[in-house]
């Protein structure tokens, strides 16, 4: 059986994806299902303020709990660095066109790198749920971190079951953030890119 790591953006946004694990496996690109050993692994050092990356953080220990998910957690909070490496390295004629493509790259390295030492053979992440994340980006990000590390990154759409997992988060009394994470997309609890 396959050793999946499941990059968490958030308790929410895992709610629906860990039922399908369990339930079904990780879905192929075909649709037909294999069945996995999954573990979930929250780093998400770009959350802002630092109250609210303890609040995700907490739900998404709590959630894990609730499911009996093996989970790890990277637990780095680098606000400064995350907006200076933002301000260094996004831009035109820079290393990243969009704040959002330093992001992904910079979570998922991450995750890539505790993946490849601890012998995982598959990487996906839950943000790959969301719609108002840049779906095309991510896939860029994770096919080009797949030939860096050696590893298989899986990009599942899982967007059209968005509200059903909200709602099965709201159920099992999970806290439901009203943003994306970074300071910039704060914005009066507007989504920002």
């Amino acid at each position: 059986m396959k050793k999946l790591l499941m990059h968490a953006c958030c308790a929410p946004c895992f709610v629906y994806i860990e039922d399908e694990l369990r339930k079904k496996g990780l879905r192929n690109e075909d649709g037909s299902y294999e069945k996995v050993d999954y573990t979930a692994c929250f780093y998400n050092p770009n959350i802002h303020p630092k109250v609210e990356y303890e609040r995700r953080k907490e739900a998404f220990i709590k959630f894990c709990n609730i499911k009996d998910v093996k989970n790890i957690i990277i637990d780095e909070y680098e606000l400064n660095k995350f907006l200076k490496d933002v301000v260094e390295q996004v831009g035109e004629k820079k290393k990243y066109k969009v704040r959002c493509e330093y992001c992904y790259y910079t979570r998922l390295k991450k995750v890539f790198e505790y993946a490849k030492e601890n012998n995982f053979d598959i990487v996906s992440t839950t943000l790959t749920i969301s719609p108002y994340q840049n779906h095309e980006i991510i896939k860029q990000v994770g096919k080009k971190l797949q030939e860096e590390y050696g590893i298989e990154f899986r990009y599942i759409d899982y967007t059209e079951n968005f509200r059903q997992g909200q709602k099965m988060a709201r159920e099992l009394d999970i806290y439901m953030q009203k943003y994306c994470g970074c300071v910039f997309s704060i914005d009066a609890g507007k989504w920002v890119y």
